[in-house]
């Protein structure tokens, strides 16, 4: 499989995008799927990057670690592994095209109405809450294992907050690096980690660390109001790419 220049064709470039995304500029790696699905399975494509992304995980941890909301963090992570678990048990009676749909129509309302409103009165800003928190930490972990879409409620949650830039990527990085590490249970339980999707990781290693170094120094230069109009168009973009994949799997089904 390696060997193959089709299979690095396109899994270079989306390595690059989930590097960028988790480099700072979230919703990119979600981009990356289509990619990913050219040339390889879904669930081998999930198998080949689950080790990758935890090494992104290292690199955004580190680079952040002074910078994230604890509050964030404790009002996310309980909702989270409930929505896992919910995730898990019901994911063989949950369409996954459904919730692609459903939290692709609530990122585009979310987007479009925060880019409409910009030139009117201010939107006023939002502060952690838990039993906020709680709904929208289950939705990521619920979307994460049924969709990998954990990404979109993420923003909509925080982003009302205002966080500095960096503060909100790093809050973002330290809370999906739990959800990666707890995802590695069941992909050992489903066998996953085969010696031919390990070689294929280790192989696109030196790309995934890259990548996420060149998102960090990104954010790190991008002024703030600059950072959150381009965040509200890649969650516009990835949410039109979720309803255009769940319309497109419902019609399948039917």
């Amino acid at each position: 499989m390696i060997l193959d220049p089709a299979f690095f064709a396109a899994m270079v470039p989306a390595v690059i995008l989930m590097g960028l995304s988790k480099g700072g500029f979230s919703g990119l790696g979600l981009l990356s799927l289509p990619l990913m699905a050219l040339v390889v399975s879904p669930v081998q494509a999930a198998a080949i990057m689950l080790p990758l992304l935890i090494s992104q995980d290292v690199v955004t941890v580190w680079s952040y670690r002074r910078e994230f909301d604890r509050r964030n963090l404790a009002t996310l992570l309980p909702g989270a592994l409930l929505g896992i678990l919910a995730g898990y048990l019901l994911a063989a009676k949950v369409s996954d095209a459904a919730v692609g749909l459903a939290i692709g129509l609530i990122s585009m309302g979310f987007a479009l109405r925060r880019m409409l409103s910009d030139g009117k009165a201010a939107a006023p800003v939002k502060r952690a809450s838990y039993l906020a928190g709680s709904f929208w930490g289950a939705l990521c972990g619920f979307a994460s294992m049924i969709a990998h879409a954990g990404g979109p409620p993420f923003q909509i949650y925080v982003m009302p907050q205002r966080l500095a830039p960096a503060v909100f990527v790093g809050t973002g990085a330290i809370f999906f690096a739990m959800l990666n590490l707890i995802k590695l249970g069941p992909y050992l339980a489903l066998g996953q980690f085969t010696p031919a999707n390990l070689t294929a990781s280790a192989a696109l290693f030196p790309v995934a660390i890259v990548s996420t170094v060149a998102g960090v120094w990104l954010v790190r230069r991008v002024p703030a109001e600059r950072f959150y109009t381009i965040i509200y168009w890649l969650l516009l973009a990835v949410g039109g790419k979720l309803v255009f994949d769940g319309v497109r799997g419902l019609h399948l089904l039917g």
